[in-house]
């Protein structure tokens, strides 16, 4: 039996609609009733023409048309014969691409997570985000009294700079070239707001840290200066934490890198194996359901599924729009 839906299809540049489909439940397969559908930053880049090479997370080949969406969550309403981990009324957050820009989407069952006890159901749909940016916070290496710098004060930007600030950070700093989005990163605890287009955040980090350089360095900004800066203010064997999807090719300094024996960290969960995700994500989850990372404050804007066109209009034109969703 069959079911339909309203989904997006990304046309071409800058054309989206939503068009009717009927999904149909494989043997491994799970159907869900979505909640609510976040804007991720790589779906931007896709609206905006910028696809990447295929890799292993899609199920379609990322050309023109595509059917665009992931940051998804709800509730389960069909499951193939092959599926022990789901049944019909379970919870779940998705991690696949699975064109979550819809009222329902259908997913492998190992694409799927099981909704921690005592998660909102807002935060449930916005799981892989949520999560993803608690991840790289957790795992970012930060230790008690580091200098922490965060590139980049948009949704994972602003998580990962509170878990800084609760693992002992001596002093965080966020940068970015929005004065609201540096006003919200001081509410949430930030020690120092950098705005790039007025300041110059060497000087700051170098002032700081008596010219040695930030202990860890987080990119969550994804573009070729972000990186570059990055690569700069960074101490001596101190942490880069990759975190940004950068669709496009870019030009880097990389003998810093080797020189000063930078060390490396992937911190994008959704980009470890499922079986990693299914760990991790029950702790990714705990600061939040304790309330000791505000996420509420990052939803900026919302929208309903049928006016999806304007919701990418702003996500492309304002950036000051932090987290923008469509309820279903």
């Amino acid at each position: 039996m069959g079911i339909k839906t309203k989904a997006a299809l990304l046309k071409a540049p800058y054309e989206i609609e939503l068009v009717d489909r009927e999904l149909t439940c494989e043997e491994d397969e799970v159907i869900v009733k979505n909640h609510l559908v976040g804007i991720c930053g790589s779906d931007k880049s896709f609206y905006r023409g910028q696809l990447p090479p295929k890799t292993a997370e899609f199920r379609q080949a990322p050309s023109f048309p595509f059917y665009l969406g992931h940051e998804s969550g709800g509730t389960v309403v069909e499951v193939g014969s092959k599926v022990r981990d789901f049944k019909p009324g379970d919870k779940v957050i998705c991690f696949g691409w699975n064109n979550n820009y819809a009222t329902y989407f259908v997913a492998k069952d190992f694409q799927l997570q099981p909704a921690p006890e005592g998660l909102e159901m807002d935060f449930v749909a916005l799981g892989e985000p949520i999560s993803c940016a608690m991840y790289s916070g957790l795992n970012s290496g930060v230790q008690l009294g580091d200098v922490v710098v965060v590139m980049g004060g948009g949704f994972a930007g602003l998580i990962i700079a509170q878990c800084a600030k609760l693992k002992g950070a001596y002093k965080v700093v966020v940068a970015d070239v929005l004065d609201g989005k540096l006003k919200l990163a001081k509410e949430l605890g930030a020690d120092v707001t950098v705005n790039l287009k007025r300041e110059n955040l060497n000087e700051i980090v170098a002032d700081l840290t008596k010219g040695e350089g930030a202990d860890v360095v987080v990119e969550a900004a994804g573009s070729e200066s972000s990186f570059n800066t990055a690569s700069e203010i960074v101490r001596h064997n101190g942490k880069f934490v990759f975190y940004s999807w950068v669709t496009q090719p870019i030009k880097l300094n990389i003998s810093r890198w080797h020189d000063d024996g930078i060390e490396f960290v992937n911190t994008c969960l959704v980009h470890h194996s499922w079986r990693e995700r299914y760990v991790w994500t029950p702790a990714t989850f705990r600061p939040i359901i304790q309330g000791q990372v505000k996420i509420r404050p990052l939803i900026t804007n919302e929208f309903k599924l049928e006016d999806i066109k304007a919701g990418f209009e702003m996500a492309d034109k304002d950036d000051t729009a932090i987290k923008i969703i469509f309820r279903i």
